[in-house]
Parts: C-alpha cells; structure tokens; sequence
C-alpha cells in the first residue's frame, strides 16, 4: 500500500452492514467514512477526497445505479464497487455496465472486500 491509506467511502442505507465493512476496512489499514444513501456519498464526496466508493445498491432517497451514474459523470477518477443482496445479481451486471470497477454480492466476505478494493486501487 502508498504512504497514506486510502480514503474509503461505504455506502449502505442498513446500518449494520455500513458498520461491518467499515470495520473490515479500517481494520486492513484504510481511512473509511461511511454514509447511509447516494445522496449523503455525493454529499460527502463535495467536502472529501475518497479512492475508492463501495455502494449499496437498493437504497432508499438515492438508489446505488443512480450514484454510480453521478459519481462517473462527475468524479471520473474515483473508483466505484457495487454491492447488493437484491435480484440475483441482475442489478450487479448492471452496476458493471455503468463503470462499477468491482462488484460484491451479499452476504460479504471480508476477503472478497477487501481483494475488489484493493483490485479497484490496482
């Protein structure tokens, strides 16, 4: 890893999940903040330089596509992983298809997230 860890955002509208993926994160050395919809990350993302985004997908006030969208038109440098639990994986092609770098299904493993990250930061 560089000098200074990378600045992680974790996106996620389930509280308990933002936590654990935070903590898996900080606990493998990177800077993490979290946020609970798309909206608050592009809120966040004005105020703050993060590498690396991970985002829900089926999230309440600003769903994760729509992020992804956002984010690549408007932060084409920051690195975007999708996750969800929700419709088979369809909503993870999509993801892929919208410029995710990475997707992860749920429920997460720690390995998996912390191989796509550090895969996104490759």
């Amino acid at each position: 890893m560089s000098a200074s860890p990378a600045n992680i955002l974790v996106v996620d509208d389930d509280a308990a999940v933002r936590e654990v993926v935070a903590s898996m994160l900080r606990t493998a050395g990177y800077t993490v903040s979290v946020a609970a919809n798309g909206r608050e990350a592009l809120t966040s993302l004005q105020h703050e330089k993060f590498q690396v985004i991970i985002t829900d997908l089926v999230m309440p006030e600003q769903e994760g596509i729509e992020t992804i969208k956002l984010i690549r038109r408007d932060y084409p440098d920051v690195r975007v992983i999708a996750m969800s639990g929700a419709f088979g994986g369809d909503y993870l092609r999509i993801a892929g298809y919208l410029g995710a770098h990475g997707t992860l299904a749920k429920p997460l493993q720690l390995a998996t997230v912390l191989k796509a990250v550090s895969d996104a930061l490759a």
